[in-house]
């Protein structure tokens, strides 16, 4: 990667941006109860292990005694519970630092989502964290139908991208960046470990002193 030109930073969400688990483990056991099924619940440390995963794994990893068709079915009814249950929080579920980190870093570099996620859930995101406005183009699981390499090749292709970043949580995240040809920043404060990453942060804010390093050409 040629550091000075630097053009794009891609933000993961869940374990990145912000920990929405306990909200979430909430609105998915509320489904679930509703939805009459005999399907194993979930709490915010089970969450934390999946979120990260495009929604086909999760629901496989939770419900693997379900058919694929009542996997979707369940799924599909804590998607909704769960985008009712964050339209309706009043809590700030980001981690410290992120939105003025967003608000100064747009200011440097263009910036990107991309998540495994359902669709809509990016767009709710945005919104109920006040990012809408920083936010150039994001790709998602849910519109797609792709993993999430081909999902950051593809914002990446669109917008003329050519030396981004992508900053993640997992070893998903890493593994992913790594097929589509994109170093790898380490949010350590999030949900999983990584190996093999570009950069390591230890909170959201240091990005902002990463980037400022890379772009001058520094170390």
């Amino acid at each position: 990667m040629n550091t000075r030109e630097l053009d794009a930073v891609i933000l993961d969400i869940d374990g990145t941006i912000w920990n929405t688990t306990g909200v979430v483990a909430v609105a998915w056991n509320k489904a679930i109860e509703k939805s009459g099924f005999d399907a194993r619940k979930v709490n915010a440390q089970i969450l934390q292990k999946e979120f990260g995963k495009p929604m086909n794994v999760i629901a496989q990893d939770l419900w693997p005694e379900l058919s694929a068709g009542d996997q979707d079915k369940i799924l599909s009814y804590c998607c909704t519970e769960e985008q009712i249950a964050l339209r309706n929080n009043t809590l700030d579920l980001t981690y410290p630092g992120v939105v003025s980190t967003i608000r100064e870093l747009s200011t440097m570099q263009n910036i990107y989502i991309v998540s495994n996620c359902q669709s809509g859930y990016i767009e709710l995101t945005m919104e109920k964290t006040g990012i809408t406005q920083y936010i150039k183009d994001f790709e998602c699981f849910g519109r797609t139908g792709k993993q999430k390499a081909e999902n950051i090749q593809l914002v990446c292709s669109r917008n003329n991208i050519h030396n981004a970043i992508y900053v993640g949580d997992t070893q998903g995240d890493c593994d992913a960046s790594r097929q589509a040809n994109v170093p790898f920043v380490w949010a350590s404060y999030g949900f999983g470990t990584a190996v093999n990453y570009f950069e390591k942060i230890n909170s959201f804010d240091q990005l902002i002193s990463l980037i400022s390093r890379k772009t001058s050409g520094g170390n």
